[in-house]
């Protein structure tokens, strides 16, 4: 049995309660404590507790008098003094592209003196990504990976969609298979050059031998619902064929401009609609009736200077908000969710504790997860010390690398 006790955090940040209880949608904890056993979070309380909650709990587990007696081997419990520093869920990035090959930073370049973004960069990504090797897509990945734990990520979903053939969308799957369960199958990014005269061949492609080839490897189907992508009735019916193979879908959409992304996503019962930078009243409407999460992606706005999306309007219409960073080589080239929350506060309207909230159980939402983006008696013991006295610090700080130690499954990944 492996058992962690952290303790002396000056905040702990629990999200007990929800976006909805007022005043606090962290559910935060003041000199508190959480113990740790195989992974899951076993115990949350003030901090004066937690040793005679650790002495007890280990106890009530050891059902051998010889394991005690041997000392160690069951019930050693590490101990870990937070030094007073905050403690968070680990941020759940629920939309990523991150299996690709080559680099766009002249389309960056490109834009900083006034070009226009536009969908159509995707197809060099494209180019590039069918060019590389397995090994060579498998090593950068790693190091996505490893970027997104130092900064304190500790779920991800990872989408294709820079493939756009069967073989190639399949091992884009298959590779992000191999660093998370939440694999998004995206044949639908858009429609490659060599099918521009031929869209309904491609489509016809996508909801069928490639669907069935990306299909094993993914938990989701997505669709960029757009203009340059696909139209609303293309999108329908490669969302159809996703979730008739069991799938569970979910869409880009209304990012460069009004459109019917948002309705789609809640007719179809989508987890999350990502970008919602384009907003009608009815689109608002719409998502707060629903368990449709608005998943919004400032990352993209600060890459492309296109409007940030309005998170107070949603928020105070009741919607679900979730934070996520749309890592890509393109329109959002970075994996840094302490960047989206700082954005999130200064350019959309968010408080802190609600860009925390989105950035870690809004991601678990739109996931559709209830294991993480929350510390409480059961979850996943995925947890971040920052170094700062408080959650606030992440957007009061920009650019400052507060993320200290970093816990998956109860395992750490940034040892001290």
């Amino acid at each position: 049995m492996s058992t962690t006790l952290i303790t002396n955090i000056g905040e702990l940040t629990t999200n007990v309660g929800g976006a909805s209880a007022p005043g606090d949608p962290c559910g935060t904890l003041r000199d508190a404590a959480v113990l740790v056993v195989d992974g899951r979070v076993a115990w949350v309380g003030p901090a004066d507790e937690a040793e005679d909650v650790s002495s007890r709990f280990a106890r009530s587990t050891t059902r051998e008098p010889s394991v005690v007696e041997r000392g160690s081997e069951a019930t050693e419990t590490k101990r870990v003094d937070a030094g007073g520093g905050a403690v968070i869920p680990g941020f759940v990035d629920s939309h990523t592209h991150i299996v690709f090959g080559g680099d766009r930073a002249d389309e960056f370049e490109a834009r900083m003196t006034g070009t226009a973004y536009a969908a159509g960069g995707i197809r060099r990504t494209v180019a590039a990504t069918r060019a590389a090797t397995d090994a060579e897509l498998r090593a950068r990945l790693a190091g996505f990976v490893a970027e997104l734990h130092a900064q304190g990520t500790t779920t991800f979903e990872v989408k294709t969609g820079y493939g756009l053939t069967v073989d190639d969308e399949a091992r884009l799957a298959r590779l992000a298979a191999e660093v998370t369960p939440e694999v998004t199958f995206l044949g639908a990014h858009v429609v490659p050059a060599e099918y521009a005269e031929r869209r309904e061949d491609y489509i016809a492609l996508v909801v069928g031998d490639m669907l069935d080839a990306c299909a094993p490897h993914s938990r989701w189907v997505d669709v960029f619902c757009e203009r340059g992508a696909f139209t609303p009735d293309e999108s329908r019916r490669i969302l159809d064929a996703g979730i008739a193979r069991g799938l569970l879908p979910r869409v880009h959409g209304n990012q460069l401009g009004p459109g019917d992304g948002v309705q789609l996503a809640v007719a179809v019962g989508a987890a999350s609609v990502d970008h919602c930078t384009y907003l009608s009243d009815a689109d608002v409407a719409a998502l707060a009736a629903s368990d449709t999460v608005a998943t919004l992606l400032p990352g993209v706005e600060f890459s492309t200077r296109q409007p940030y999306p309005d998170a107070r309007r949603l928020i105070d219409a009741g919607v679900t908000v979730a934070l996520a960073s749309d890592c890509n080589p393109g329109s959002s080239f970075t994996s840094s969710m302490p960047l989206m929350i700082a954005l999130a506060v200064r350019e959309m309207g968010m408080t802190p504790a609600e860009a925390v909230w989105a950035a870690t159980a809004g991601g678990a939402r739109a996931l559709r997860r209830d294991d993480v983006g929350v510390i409480t008696a059961g979850a996943c013991a995925d947890l971040v010390l920052l170094d700062a006295p408080t959650r606030v610090h992440l957007a009061y700080r920009p650019g400052v690398p507060l993320v200290s130690r970093v816990w998956k499954d109860g395992a750490e990944l940034t040892p001290a």
